[in-house]
């Protein structure tokens, strides 16, 4: 039995028991190709992990996996596009933190509701940032940037690629359970934020970590502590700031598959079933290590949770600090 017919039988199979007047009409899935929208440019991480599994799910499943790049509005565009589009499995979201948690948080305006109108596939994967200061800077470790940040309100500045991003938000988060106020300074991107870091234009960032490990190394950066509640492999030697004297902080960067909802539950289980498989094989293993992504592959319905209590923890957070979206 090759994986088409698996998932045809899969799908088959459940739907039978399920709601068996409308699954015994239902054709194979999939019958025509299937399109990954990326709500970001060509070029990114997300981007890059779309086209993995396009290309290895298409292989398994017999039709073409087409990634199609929707931008805009920080992830809102090309979410709201899959939750408008028809539930079919035809039409995937690779979702991250920003566009299907933060964003809720963030935005009243917001075109979509990301626990209500999404079925999660899985998330799939998930990275820790860096609290890193420059190598030249006083501060040495987590409990230095807590006690000046105390006695200074709003004076240790932390760069960032701009406002509602994950690393916004981490800042944030530090700054709501520390009971500290740091300053945020936005800037166009990552890239901008760092030269400033570099350039000692700001205290410190929340910076990815596979980015942040490369300046580690070369002694231009320091690294303080990781934001996953476990040391992360690529800075083996820096505490999590959870163990640095800020105890249960933890801010996890995810990216996942979401069906638009309604979408049949054989289908979601089917396209779960082959995403666990190919994360567990050795090679995506190692694509995805090389690059500081721990591998999660969650279950739709443990997706769905974790979604859940991502969007309430950003709203506390937004709500908390304040933050106002101009």
């Amino acid at each position: 039995m090759d994986r088409r017919s698996f998932l045809a039988g899969a799908a088959g199979a459940a739907s039978a028991l399920a709601m068996p007047a409308v699954a015994l009409a239902q054709p194979a899935y999939p019958q025509k190709p299937v399109t990954i929208v990326v709500p970001f440019p060509p070029g990114g991480s997300t981007d890059l992990i779309a086209r993995r599994f396009a290309e290895e799910i298409g292989r398994s499943l017999g039709q073409p996996v087409v990634v199609e790049n929707r931008g805009g509005a920080g992830g809102a565009v090309g979410a709201n596009h899959v939750a408008r589009s028809r539930p079919d499995g035809y039409t995937l979201l690779m979702g991250v933190t920003g566009s299907n948690a933060i964003s809720a948080a963030l935005r009243d305006d917001l075109p979509y509701d990301p626990v209500a109108d999404f079925d999660p596939v899985s998330i799939v994967v998930s990275a820790p940032l860096a609290l890193v200061v420059n190598a030249d800077s006083p501060f040495r470790s987590v409990e230095d940037v807590v006690a000046f940040a105390r006695e200074n309100p709003g004076r240790f500045t932390h760069g960032t690629p701009g406002v509602g991003t994950s690393m916004h938000m981490t800042g944030e988060l530090f700054g709501v359970e520390t009971g500290t106020t740091l300053l945020h300074v936005p800037f166009r991107g990552s890239a901008e934020a760092m030269q400033a870091l570099l350039g000692g234009q700001v205290s410190g960032m929340f910076g990815d970590v596979l980015v942040t490990s490369e300046y580690v190394k070369t002694g231009r950066l320091r690294a303080l502590g990781v934001t996953s509640p476990e040391p992360h492999y690529l800075l083996p030697d820096v505490p999590p700031i959870a163990e640095a004297g800020v105890a249960g902080f933890s801010s996890l960067s995810w990216q996942g598959v979401f069906a638009p909802a309604g979408t049949p539950a054989p289908i979601v289980d089917a396209l779960y079933a082959e995403i666990s498989r190919l994360v567990a094989a050795s090679e995506m293993q190692d694509f995805f290590r090389e690059r500081g992504f721990i591998v999660e592959s969650r279950p739709p319905a443990q997706s769905r949770s974790f979604v859940a209590e991502e969007v309430e923890k950003w709203r506390n957070v937004v709500e908390v600090a304040g933050i106002v979206v101009p």
